[in-house]
């Protein structure tokens, strides 16, 4: 027998059958979808190039409501690309220290690492048969090509270190390293020898590699000293745990040195490195 259930189901030939609520939804879906995915592209993008960052800073910064940006922000976490720090206020007694926002590993990871596992296996398989010094050697060459570009902007912006320091974070920032240069001036009773800069680097294209050779964070440091003219100290990096590399710029102790000779490799890499010494 002919099933009228089955007859009203199925819609006359050029005939739509009428969406049910559904499929509106399912429809209007699509564009919304689309355009979170944007928003949280510059959400994740703020929170890499400011971090550590509040939701507070995040939504002034990108004109979200604090809902609209916590929102964003918790799909972020739950998806894993970013964490939450909980960072003590300058100044501040023994308050609760405030949710701060950074990239996480695995968000660093996905930016732009290609070929790092081939780059890996070949320096060990270097290692294995020229030894340390040969890493090193590689890593001297790599950031002498930087070196090489970078030092006509760094000494365009003269003898002044701060200057300096900000030429070169705009150089990085164009290279993918999402560089930042922040001063801090000592204050009364602190002596002003003790002002600063500190440049961060909220991106390593080589971070899986050099947390497996350190020497080229290291080498990066040498060639950061050299261009800014003062003895800098590497304080943290992405690839020892850090949320950004951080460099420590003294500001008010000597003028900028002219352009040095990059330093030969030392004998031994046993020595202790300013990458040793950084403390995440």
């Amino acid at each position: 027998m002919y099933s009228m259930t089955n007859a009203a189901a199925v819609p006359f030939a050029g005939h739509r059958a009428p969406r049910t609520a559904a499929d509106r939804g399912h429809v209007a879906a699509v564009p919304v979808a689309d355009s979170d995915e944007r928003t949280r592209d510059r959400v994740l993008g703020a929170v890499l190039e400011h971090g550590p960052i509040s939701a507070a800073e995040l939504g002034d910064m990108l004109g979200f409501t604090p809902a609209a940006v916590r929102r964003h922000l918790d799909h972020l976490a739950r998806t894993g690309v970013i964490e939450v720090k909980r960072v003590a206020k300058a100044g501040a007694g023994a308050g609760r220290p405030a949710r701060r926002y950074v990239l996480s590993s695995q968000g660093q990871s996905t930016l732009g690492n290609d070929y790092l596992d081939i780059a890996t296996l070949a320096l060990k398989q270097l290692q294995a048969v020229a030894g340390d010094d040969a890493v090193r050697a590689f890593a001297v060459e790599r950031f002498a090509d930087m070196e090489r570009r970078y030092a006509p902007e760094v000494e365009q912006a003269g003898p002044d270190i701060t200057a300096r320091t900000q030429a070169l974070s705009t150089a990085l920032s164009r290279d993918g390293f999402v560089a930042s240069a922040a001063s801090i001036q000592a204050k009364a009773p602190l002596p002003a020898a003790l002002s600063s800069v500190q440049l961060c680097q909220g991106h390593c294209p080589i971070q899986q590699l050099a947390a497996q050779f350190p020497v080229f964070c290291d080498v990066e440091t040498e060639v950061f000293s050299r261009l800014v003219g003062v003895d800098v100290r590497r304080l943290s990096t992405l690839a020892r745990g850090g949320h950004v590399c951080t460099t420590h710029i003294p500001t008010g102790r000597l003028a900028a040195r002219g352009p040095q000779v990059p330093q030969a490799a030392p004998a031994s890499l046993d020595e202790v490195t300013n990458h040793q010494q950084e403390r995440p």
